[in-house]
């Protein structure tokens, strides 16, 4: 599945899920424009290991949160590559959990537009480009929070259910012309942002090993965590010829945990 040629955007892809994704398109053959946080040798680190790919990858900086900045970054990437994006994944995210009566109005806005309102925005930006070539992956991050609910978690479930829903809409705009969009719904990945949950609770109760065992026990029937490489692959795959026919999809990747 040889992506070479084309150019992949993968936001918040400087550490976990993105970073994971971004390697597996690099392996496939795709230029990378990475975007995120982090201090500037970790990041060059980064690149460091993706160009030793044989692809072209660069950082490029922005405010997922900000609409304008979303256009003028993925207008940047044009700039650098000398090519236009025609692979985005969004997935960029936050966390942060309290009962919906306590919950902070600016961190729900907050988790709002940068778990749901960014992916609207880099797509809105990255469309005309896409149309222009007719051809063009868009990928949205969500989760399996974007098909069921678990409590204190108010803004973060809104946003990832309605990823979903502007994916299917996005497909629909798009179902006559060669761009496909669709979502992954990742279950628990042992990211450093589940890392924290989890010693948050062990802070609370028991040790680190116990919490997490309690934690998948609660929601995953596999037992274990899904793998970043894992869904690196089905990245590479829906960004494949062979996914061309699959539109306004979401995939579940949670060890069986909406399957109850």
């Amino acid at each position: 599945m040889s992506l070479k040629g084309h150019l992949a955007l993968v936001t918040g892809s400087t550490s976990g899920i993105g970073l994971g994704i971004a390697t597996s398109l690099a392996d496939a053959g795709a230029n990378l424009a990475i975007n995120g946080f982090g201090p500037d040798e970790e990041i060059q680190k980064i690149l460091g290991s993706l160009r030793a790919k044989n692809v072209k990858a660069e950082f490029v900086s922005f405010d997922v949160s900000d609409a304008e900045k979303v256009e003028e970054g993925i207008k940047k990437a044009k700039e650098i590559f000398g090519q236009p994006v025609d692979i985005l994944v969004n997935n960029a995210g936050i966390q942060f959990t309290s009962p919906t009566e306590d919950f902070p109005v600016e961190k729900f806005d907050q988790i709002i537009k940068i778990n749901m309102s960014s992916n609207f925005y880099a797509i809105k930006a990255v469309l005309p480009d896409m149309k222009a070539q007719n051809w063009g992956r868009i990928i949205n991050i969500s989760s399996a929070h974007g098909k069921v609910a678990s409590a204190n978690k108010i803004a973060y479930v809104a946003a990832k259910h309605g990823v979903l829903g502007m994916t299917k809409v996005v497909a629909l705009e798009t179902a006559k012309t060669g761009i496909t969009c669709n979502a992954i719904c990742p279950g628990w990945v042992l990211t450093p942002l589940v890392e924290t949950q989890i010693r948050k609770r062990a802070a609370e109760n028991e040790t680190f090993e116990v919490e997490k065992k309690k934690l998948l026990e609660e929601k995953q029937p596999s037992g274990d965590f899904v793998k970043i490489e894992d869904l690196g692959a089905m990245v590479v795959f829906l960004c494949s010829e062979a996914g061309a026919n699959i539109r306004g999809s979401d995939f579940s990747m949670d060890g069986g945990w909406t399957a109850q």
